[in-house]
């Protein structure tokens, strides 16, 4: 090589050249205006997640570790978006297509796409290119080999369980978890003829009797879980389940793919309330349901009939949302963690239940398989309902809201926010205490945060 000219060094992955498929790729090549614009050869709308996958690497304890976070950012801003969208005039931005239907021009075309020899879309509830786009971001962010979108978290939970366990099936869930989703599975699946058995989290004991007692189906559970925070050990609940042939899908809202690579660890399915943090804004629901194909496309398929789509611009916001989530995610796991240590010094704080914290029970758990500890800090005010509120009413930084994951903090009390119709009695049989505080940790100065912490507290007596 001439001295003159330098060695350039290889582009990432996520950058090299791919494939566009728009709205619709033909058989005959499709020459634009200009002669370098050529489109390349046909593409399925999706496959950008395999350009963009990172390496997995291993602890010097053999267990897995998350893929390199350098690749995971890459990931977030180019997966699903270099390829596997429209290519409206070059944009750089993958557009919102806004329409419920496309249109085929001829009888031949049609056949051609119902024999799979077109890429297209036929209708909107089956699929639209700018949420194709959103389920190759995740699917690269996950490492899954497939992924479905839908109009909210709630939607992919029931979609999932509708579609995968049978009337007679059996499912095992952990006791502390989103109060809708309990619901759900304690009042609506019984009447479809499933059986549910709830254990605490890392019971492990319990959940072999359960496998061994029932014909379980899967295995489902939160983790970390909402509001307690607590981990269950991926890698050994997957043995069990997998050795009864029973599937194991995880809850990973509260981890991000940042944090927690629950596929890697033994899922065979990872799911999101993609409203939190994965877009990240506070503008948007949308749900996810990542794995194994064989698996996602059960659940595709209820959905197409049940009708649960996510609309193009929630798809969009959700796009857009997960460009930035490796540096969203990082700045919620240092400021957490930083208020978690000071929550717990505090003397008017009873206890605070944090994963990154020594004192959490599911501390050891969380370390061998959390890269980092999320931004969500539950505790525990000294007192009881009266001394709580004293101090959530008097907070001026964070709002007074349930949700979670987004830049701006919010602050809740389970027992007024979610379970306030619950009663006393029967919250203290779910575990839901009168003095317990949730609270999600925004983006603003962590010092901001902390300050007016205090002031709030200096109002419990």
């Amino acid at each position: 090589m001439p001295s003159s000219v330098s060695a350039r060094a290889p582009l990432p992955a996520a950058l090299r050249p791919a494939a566009r498929s728009g709205l619709r790729i033909r058989q005959a090549t499709f020459h634009r205006q200009r002669a370098s614009c050529i489109l390349p050869p046909p593409l399925v709308c999706g496959t950008a997640a395999n350009d963009v996958e990172a390496p997995l690497s291993s602890s010097s304890n053999g267990a897995p570790k998350l893929r390199a976070q350098a690749n995971l950012a890459t990931a977030a801003v180019h997966g699903g978006e270099r390829s596997g969208r429209p290519n409206v005039a070059d944009s750089l931005t993958t557009p919102i297509v806004q329409t419920s239907t496309y249109h085929f021009r001829n009888t031949a075309e049609l056949i051609d796409y119902n024999e799979g020899r077109l890429e297209s879309f036929e209708y909107g509830r089956y699929g639209n290119p700018t949420s194709k786009a959103c389920e190759a971001k995740i699917k690269a962010l996950e490492g899954a080999e497939d992924c479905l979108v839908s109009a909210s978290g709630m939607n992919a939970v029931t979609s999932m369980l509708l579609s995968l366990v049978p009337s007679g099936g059996h499912i095992v869930t952990t006791s502390d978890c989103y109060w809708r989703t309990r619901q759900f599975m304690l009042n609506f699946l019984p009447k479809m003829h499933v059986g549910v058995s709830v254990i605490a989290p890392n019971d492990l004991v319990a959940l072999q009797e359960a496998l061994d007692k029932h014909s379980v189906t899967l295995f489902f559970s939160e983790s970390p879980t909402n509001p307690y925070l607590r981990c269950v050990d991926i890698p050994a609940i997957a043995r069990l389940c997998h050795a009864k042939g029973a599937h194991v899908c995880i809850d990973s809202t509260f981890a991000t793919p940042i944090n927690q690579q629950a596929l890697t660890l033994g899922a065979d399915l990872v799911l999101h309330s993609a409203t939190k943090y994965l877009a990240g804004h506070n503008d948007v629901l949308a749900g996810a349901l990542c794995g194994k194909k064989e698996l996602v496309d059960k659940v595709r398929d209820f959905h197409h009939i049940m009708g649960g789509v996510v609309d193009p611009h929630a798809a969009y916001l959700l796009l857009r949302g997960m460009k930035t989530l490796q540096l969203r995610v990082e700045r919620h796991n240092a400021s957490a963690l930083d208020i978690a240590h000071r929550l717990e010094a505090h003397p008017k704080i009873d206890r605070v239940w944090y994963p990154g914290l020594e004192s959490h029970p599911d501390h050891a758990i969380a370390a061998r398989q959390m890269s980092g500890f999320g931004g969500v800090v539950s505790f525990e005010v000294r007192g009881g309902l009266q001394e709580c509120i004293s101090f959530i009413d008097n907070v001026k930084l964070p709002y007074i809201a349930p949700s979670l994951g987004g830049v701006e903090s919010l602050i809740e009390m389970p027992a007024v926010q979610s379970y306030w119709a619950f009663g006393p009695e029967r919250r203290a049989e779910i575990g839901i205490k009168e003095n317990l505080i949730r609270f999600s940790i925004g983006i603003e100065d962590v010092e901001d945060v902390w300050a007016d912490l205090v002031q709030a507290l200096e109002f419990v007596p």
